[in-house]
C-alpha cells in the first residue's frame, strides 16, 4: 500500500465513522467530517497533508499525489 491509498482509506473510514456517530451519539461528530473534507480539499491545491509526512516517515511508499 502507497500513501496515497493510505491517505484515502484512513479519511473515508474517519468520514464514515463521524457520519454513524453523528446518528448515534450526537451531531456534533459530524464536525469530524467537515474537518477531514477541508484538510482533502486543502491537501488537493497545495500538496501538503500531515498524514502523508506521518506515513511517509514510517516507511510508506509514495504514490502520485504526495510527493514530497
Amino acid at each position: 500500500m502507497n500513501i496515497d491509498r493510505a491517505v484515502f482509506a484512513f479519511a473515508g473510514s474517519i468520514v464514515l465513522l463521524s457520519v454513524l456517530l453523528g446518528q448515534l451519539v450526537s451531531p456534533w461528530w459530524l464536525l469530524l467530517a467537515v474537518f477531514v473534507g477541508a484538510n482533502l480539499l486543502q491537501s488537493a491545491f497545495t500538496g501538503f497533508c500531515p498524514l502523508a509526512r506521518i506515513l511517509a516517515r514510517l516507511g510508506l511508499k509514495s504514490g502520485c499525489a504526495f510527493r514530497s
